[in-house]
Order: C-alpha cells, then sequence, then structure tokens
C-alpha cells in the first residue's frame, strides 16, 4: 500500500507574517509517530510543506494530513484535490478535533483527539474494506507504542531533528490553550514509561534535544526518574515548563544535572488581574523574579512567553513587559497577540459575548488581530506588539539583558544565542531554502553546551561564541 502523509504549510504569499526559521526547526513527530503502525511493506512517503515541495500529481492509496489552524484551508484543499482522484484520504490534528464538522466536508475520515491508538483501528478497518468516517480517541496511554519512523524524516532540513514528545498534554487548564481542548474527554495530561522515554532518547544521535512536551516537569516522579535516567549519557537538552514548578523542590536542579540548558517558560502576562482571567493559576502568586534568578543560578537560559491584549491589558503594557523582560536578563522572548482558538474556553467566551471578528483561520496565528478588544484600540494592540519584538531584541537591548547574568560565560552566550536568532534572521532563510539548515546544529550544540552548573571550562570557547554571531 501506497501512503502520502503530509503537513501544509502557509505559503509566503498567502501569509505576509511567514517565517521559515519557525516553521523548520522540528520535524512533523505526530506523523511519524502514526506511521510505525504501517506496516513494513507499505510504501510511505512523508511530506513536511515548510522545507520541501508538495507534489499533487501522484495518486497512492492513502492519503493523511495534519491539520492545525493556520494551515486549515491549505489542507482542505489538499485534501479536496486527491478525493476528486478517489483516494481515501484521513484529517486528523488540533484543527479537526476542535472544528470536525467543518473538517469531515473535505475528508473521508477524521481523528478527534490523540491518535495514538485509533489510528491503528483505522488501518484494520481500511484494510478489511470498511473504515468510519470518524474515530475519537478516549484511551489515554502512551504506553509501549511502536518506535517512531524517524527514519522517514529528512534530518538535515531542521535545526532540531532530535525533538522528542514523551508526555501528552498539561496538568493545567488556561482559557486560552488550544492543547486543552484536543485532550477533553479523557486524561488531559499523561505519560511514557521511563524506560520507553530513556530508551527513544538513546536511539537519537549527537547531543542536542528538544522536549517539545507542554510541561516537561509537570509530572514530578516521572520527571525526576527521567533526569536521573538522562544522567550520564552527555545529552544538552531544552524543554518547557511552568513558574511554579521551576520554584518547587529541587527538580529543576536535577533537570540542569542532566543536561537542561534552555527552557521555555510561559509568564504570560505581568498583570495579576489578566491570570485570573485566563485561569493562569499556576502562576498566581509566583515570584517571577525569583523564578528567573534560579534558572540563571543553573546555568539555563529562559525563552520567555507572553500574551498582549488580555483584557486588563493597557497601552503601557507593551514597554512595562520588554523593560522587566531585558532587566531579568531574558535570553529570547516570544510575544503573542491574544488569539481565541474555536475549542478553548477563551473562544467560547467570546463568542457568547459576539467579539469573534471572523473566521479566517490563516490568520489566528498570534500575530494578528481577530477579536474585539478592551483597553486599547485593536491599531495600538499591533502597533505595540511589532514594537514589543523590535525592542526586545535591538542590540542595545540584547547586550543590557546579557549583562544581568550572574557569569561572564552565560553572558556571551545569552548575547550569542539573542543575536544569532533574530539579528541575523535573513541568514537562516537562506539556509532553509537550501536545505543546508542542518549544518548549523553543531554551532546550537556548542552554544548550549557553553555554560554549566559546575563552572567547569565551556565546550566551546568565548572567542568561539562571539565569532558563532557574527557568523550568524
Amino acid at each position: 500500500m501506497q501512503v502520502k502523509m503530509i503537513l501544509p504549510a502557509l505559503t509566503e504569499a498567502k501569509s505576509p507574517y511567514w517565517r521559515p526559521i519557525k516553521y523548520s526547526l522540528f520535524p512533523p513527530l505526530g506523523l511519524a509517530t502514526l506511521a510505525a503502525f504501517l506496516d513494513e511493506e507499505d510504501e510511505i512517503t512523508l511530506i513536511d510543506e515548510h522545507v520541501e515541495t508538495l507534489t499533487l500529481d501522484d495518486e497512492p492509496d492513502l492519503v493523511v494530513i495534519q491539520v492545525y489552524i493556520t494551515n486549515a484551508f491549505r489542507s482542505y484543499a489538499i485534501a479536496d484535490h486527491y478525493r476528486s482522484k478517489g483516494i481515501h484520504v484521513c484529517l486528523g490534528g488540533l484543527h479537526v478535533t476542535s472544528l470536525p464538522d467543518e473538517a469531515a466536508a473535505h475528508a473521508d475520515t477524521i481523528f478527534l483527539g490523540p491518535g495514538d491508538h485509533t489510528f491503528a483501528e483505522f488501518l484494520k478497518d481500511f484494510g478489511a474494506g470498511h473504515p468510519f468516517p470518524r474515530y475519537e480517541d478516549r484511551r489515554r496511554s502512551i504506553v509501549e507504542l511502536p518506535p517512531i519512523r524517524r527514519d522517514l524524516i529528512k534530518r538535515s532540513r531542521y535545526l532540531v531533528p532530535n525533538s522528542i514528545v514523551v508526555t501528552r498534554g498539561c496538568p493545567h487548564h488556561c482559557e486560552f490553550c488550544y492543547k486543552d481542548a484536543f485532550y477533553r474527554g479523557g486524561r488531559s495530561f499523561y505519560t511514557q514509561t521511563v524506560d520507553d522515554a530513556l530508551a527513544e532518547i538513546d536511539r537519537l544521535p549527537g547531543r542536542h534535544l528538544y522536549f517539545l512536551d507542554d510541561h516537561l516537569l509537570g509530572h514530578p516522579k516521572f520527571a525526576r526518574e527521567l533526569f536521573e535516567g538522562m544522567r550520564g549519557m552527555n545529552r544538552v537538552f531544552q524543554g518547557a515548563a511552568t513558574v511554579d514548578s521551576i520554584l518547587r523542590g529541587d527538580l529543576i536542579e536535577r533537570a540542569a544535572d542532566a543536561g537542561l540548558r534552555s527552557l521555555f517558560v510561559g509568564f504570560e502576562t505581568i498583570n495579576e488581574s489578566n491570570l485570573h482571567l485566563s485561569n493562569k493559576r499556576q502562576n498566581l502568586g509566583r515570584d517571577y523574579d525569583a523564578a528567573i534568578r534560579r534558572l540563571d543560578s543553573l546555568g539555563i537560559m529562559v525563552n520567555a512567553s507572553f500574551v498582549f491584549g488580555l483584557d486588563d491589558d493597557g497601552p503601557d503594557v507593551f514597554d512595562r513587559t520588554v523593560d522587566w523582560a531585558v532587566s531579568q536578563g531574558v535570553t529570547t522572548s516570544t510575544f503573542h497577540i491574544q488569539t481565541p482558538y474555536p475549542g478553548t474556553d477563551l473562544f467560547a467566551r467570546m463568542e457568547r459575548e459576539g467579539r469573534i471578528l471572523h473566521r479566517e483561520w490563516d490568520r489566528y496565528d498570534t500575530r494578528e488581530v481577530v477579536y474585539e478588544t478592551r483597553g486599547m484600540s485593536a491599531e495600538k494592540l499591533k502597533a505595540g506588539y511589532d514594537r514589543a519584538y523590535r525592542d526586545f531584541y535591538n542590540l542595545p537591548n540584547i547586550w543590557e539583558a546579557s549583562r544581568h547574568h550572574a557569569t561572564l560565560k552565560h553572558r556571551a552566550k545569552h548575547f550569542a544565542y539573542a543575536a544569532g536568532w533574530k539579528r541575523f534572521e535573513w541568514f537562516w532563510n537562506f539556509l532553509i531554502k537550501t536545505g543546508t539548515v542542518g549544518a548549523m546544529r553543531p554551532a546550537l550544540e556548542g552554544v548550549l553546551s557553553a555554560v554549566r552548573r559546575d563552572g567547569k571550562t565551556p565546550a566551546v570557547p568565548i572567542r568561539d561564541l562571539v565569532q558563532l554571531t557574527v557568523s550568524r
């Protein structure tokens, strides 16, 4: 059987906010995970349209498409094309789960929720000639799944091919979270066995890993045993966690000992009332400054996430947020305009209030205002969002933020990472378009390895970090 698995992308012509570097970091693990349920004799083609050209002149036996909100219309067009040829098309992913009736109009079969078990059921039914139009996963387990088909991933096209997921979902339920809607109807957070996670890590070449889990520290017992098993594996890794998990117990120290060097943290807002409104309880009453100091003392860089346009935000929120992030030595920041994704509590509330402006899903990219704002006009929100990015990543602020780290090594790493990431984005885009972005992986590993908690000599000299920044 010939199977084509597709991750569609927005095109530059469709979106002025297309950023190749963002969409070329990680391979489509979801599709590679589903591919593991296919038979060894099946001919599988996995296409990520973010990094390669999608051709539509073939006629496979089965097409499987992963749909998220901003590629929904592109996904539907591809699905309609293959269905017109009489080919069975499956759609799954976050957007399909959020709006199943919309997606079902473009598919022969849709999947609601994770497909870790339902895809195997579908393949059995498809082989017998009577697949169902809809499969919904209510079994929440990722124990003893077959190994991900990493042989289908074109590693040279990604900066971080060694991405990995060892948990599903998140223990928290923020009002605006897209993932929360995906796991409704069953357990919202669950893990692999530690042995399975360590075996998957051991399969990956090189040193650098990126855990794509929404909350790597969300299950303390699992995380503790995972980090204990990773000690001595000579890995450096990045991941995501919450403010409260950083401040509680010694789990973050254990992560640092295992090789954690960079952490994505959802601060979201510096306004306490907005935390209440968004049900971001895990941040309430937490000392943001103390969390960053703790990470800095361990040599862990911070990628801070912030959301603008929450109902209690005023026009001063942009400068206040940037000033705070710079004063704390935050290495990189990710800013978002609040976006009410369908299926979330935020979307439901705004729809009740008559505040949803349109359903042009490719504009729901956290860079445009798609709802009726409060506290400031849509124009001021968009202008402030753009200004926050410019101000945070200007060279004087990158330099100022780097000065707040405890060691010279960490300051050098901060400057190399922040400047290389944003100031030389044109170079990243060139590497992506020429299919050579993988050549930068050793440099990334070098920067991440440069600061160690024990204060030993960094893996690459500081002069090399400076050269890395210039060369980017």
